[in-house]
């Protein structure tokens, strides 16, 4: 999902190299959308090097807009997005940095304290809570209320669909996930989403090739 309310400002100009702005002093929404940018182009860039240059580009961005507006609360989901993109580079996160796990798990809380119904967010901390351990605070009942929840109020949801599908497929619902899996697929598909696209087909094919060994 990860969809920043709005359209990206026509005064931020989008680059091969990174994102610039057409003013000297971008004022908080241009820095806002040049950071969700820059953590879209990391999720679609071709290798690690360019997706972490983007992702600190986006970090970087995402900082400057929250110290521009500290009660932005999508200036502090645009930081955590690029934080957490960062953790997770080489595929799954990684918690190998605590403190780098904390600042993002920081910036999320502070999204859904200054907006409770922040839908992105919700669909980051329903995804965090099916995927961590419970010494992480991972709560699996909790993440999949939280995910449903997400698609309900958002129905053209990818992101919630792909963690919900995911995590029934971990407790044994196997039909349940291969339906959201493939309506993921279809929605990114329709939305030209290319940062989803591939992981919704993978994960489609994964529990697709799931179920037919179990046949």
């Amino acid at each position: 999902m990860y969809r920043l309310a709005g359209v990206i400002c026509a005064s931020v100009v989008i680059w091969s190299g990174g994102v610039t702005f057409a003013g000297a002093q971008p004022t908080t929404q241009e820095l806002i959308a040049g950071a969700m940018q820059a953590c879209h182009d990391g999720r679609v860039a071709p290798d690690r090097a360019t997706r972490a240059g983007h992702f600190e580009k986006g970090q970087a961005l995402g900082e400057q807009a929250v110290a521009a507006d500290e009660q932005s609360a999508d200036a502090h989901f645009a930081l955590f997005c690029n934080l957490g993109e960062l953790m997770r580079i080489d595929g799954e996160m990684s918690l190998s940095s605590v403190m780098g796990f904390r600042r993002m798990m920081k910036e999320l809380d502070r999204t859904l304290v200054l907006a409770p119904e922040h839908l992105d967010a919700l669909s980051a901390r329903g995804t965090l809570l099916v995927r961590l351990p419970s010494l992480l605070g991972g709560d699996p009942d909790k993440g999949e209320q939280l995910l449903r929840h997400v698609i309900q109020q958002e129905p053209q949801s990818v992101n919630a669909r792909i963690s919900l599908a995911k995590s029934y497929c971990k407790r044994g619902r196997h039909q349940d996930a291969v339906s959201l899996a493939s309506e993921a697929l279809t929605l990114a598909q329709a939305q030209q989403q290319d940062d989803f696209i591939p992981e919704a087909t993978r994960v489609v094919a994964q529990l697709r090739a799931t179920g037919n060994k179990g046949n």
